[in-house]
C-alpha cells in the first residue's frame, strides 16, 4: 500500500549561488557521504541539488510534518548507480507512525533543474 508520494524539483545554478550564499549549508543539509564521491572528491551542484530535492519529496511523502531533520535522510547510491533512502532519528520515526517499510527514490538532472519523486510504501 502506498502510504505517502513526494516529488520536488531545485534550479541548479540557484541551489549552487544558495550554497554559496550560506557558510555550512551544505554540511547542514547533508551528510558526508552525500558530500563527497568515492574517493573523497566533492560531488557537483546538480547531483546535490537532486539530493535535496529527494529529501524535500521524502518529507512531502510523509505529509510535511515539522521538526524533521535534514541528515535523518541520506541518499545513497548503490555500486549499481541507484540511489536509495536510508532514514533515521526524526524521519524514521514519522516513517513508522505511518507504517512505511518500503522507500522508492528516483532522481535526475538536467538541462539546470534537478528532479525527485519519492513515494513510501506500507
Amino acid at each position: 500500500m502506498i502510504v505517502g508520494v513526494g516529488i520536488d524539483v531545485a534550479e541548479t545554478d540557484r541551489f549552487g549561488l544558495s550554497l554559496e550564499r550560506t557558510p555550512g549549508l551544505a554540511e547542514r543539509l547533508f551528510t558526508h557521504d552525500e558530500l563527497h564521491l568515492p574517493g573523497g572528491a566533492r560531488r557537483g551542484t546538480a547531483s546535490l541539488a537532486a539530493r535535496f530535492a529527494a529529501k524535500e519529496a521524502l518529507a512531502k511523502a510523509l505529509g510535511a510534518p515539522a521538526g524533521l531533520h535534514w541528515k535523518d535522510a541520506e541518499v545513497v547510491t548503490e555500486d549499481s548507480g541507484r540511489p536509495r533512502l536510508e532514514v533515521t532519528g526524526t524521519v524514521a520515526a514519522r516513517a513508522a507512525e505511518l507504517g512505511v517499510r518500503t522507500w522508492h527514490v528516483s532522481l535526475s538532472h538536467d538541462a539546470g533543474v534537478a528532479s525527485a519523486v519519492v513515494i513510501a510504501e506500507g
